[in-house]
C-alpha cells in the first residue's frame, strides 16, 4: 500500500501496534537473518527504483527518523542502504532518486549485490505500508540570522538613511 501526501500519517495506527520497536535499523544491518519476520520502520532517500516480476524493487539510503517518522535531511547521518519490495506494480518514475520515504516492512533477509566495486549486503524489506513524502514536505527548520541596511535619498532638504535587523526561522 503507497500512500501520500494527504495526511501526513507515515505510520498508519492499525500498523503502529504491530511494530517491533525495540529493533533497530544497525542490529538489522549486523544480522538480518536474526531479524526475519520482524516488522519495523525504516525510511530515507530512494536512489533507485526498478519493476520487478515480484513488484517493485527500491533501493533506499538509510536516514535517521524524528517523532514523525520523517527522514532526516543530513545524508551523513545514514547508517547504510536497504532495499524495499513491495508486490504493487507501481511505475518507478513515481518514486524518483531523492524521494524521502517512510515504510512498515518486514525484514525478509538480506541480498548481496555489487555497490559500485564491492559486494554490498543489503537488509531487505517486504513493504506492507508505503509512504512518499511530498517535495520539500516537512524540511527540517532551518534557523539563521541577517542583517540588511536599507538607505534612500529625497529630493529636496532631506536625506534617510535607516537599518535593520532580522532573524529567521
Amino acid at each position: 500500500m503507497m500512500t501520500g501526501c494527504a495526511s501526513h500519517v507515515a505510520v498508519p495506527e492499525a500498523l503502529e501496534a504491530q511494530l517491533d520497536k525495540d529493533v533497530t535499523f544497525a542490529q538489522i544491518l549486523s544480522a538480518p537473518e536474526s531479524f526475519v519476520g520482524k516488522r519495523v520502520v525504516v525510511g530515507g532517500e530512494v536512489l533507485k527504483a526498478k519493476r520487478t516480476d515480484a513488484g517493485m524493487l527500491i533501493e533506499v539510503l538509510q536516514l535517521p527518523l524524528n517523532a514523525d517518522y520523517e527522514p532526516t535531511v543530513v545524508r551523513t547521518e545514514s547508517q547504510g542502504r536497504f532495499l524495499a519490495l513491495t508486490q504493487e506494480l507501481l511505475d518507478p518514475a513515481t518514486i524518483r532518486e531523492g524521494t524521502a520515504v517512510t515504510l512498515v516492512g518486514e525484514v525478509i533477509g538480506a541480498r548481496m549485490d555489487r555497490l559500485d566495486e564491492v559486494e554490498y549486503r543489503y537488509p531487505t524489506f517486504g513493504v506492507k505500508h508505503l509512504y512518499v513524502w511530498p517535495a520539500g514536505y516537512g524540511a527540517e527548520p532551518r534557523s539563521g540570522f541577517s542583517v540588511g541596511v536599507f538607505g534612500g535619498m529625497g529630493v529636496g532638504s532631506g536625506g534617510r538613511i535607516g537599518g535593520g535587523f532580522g532573524r529567521g526561522y
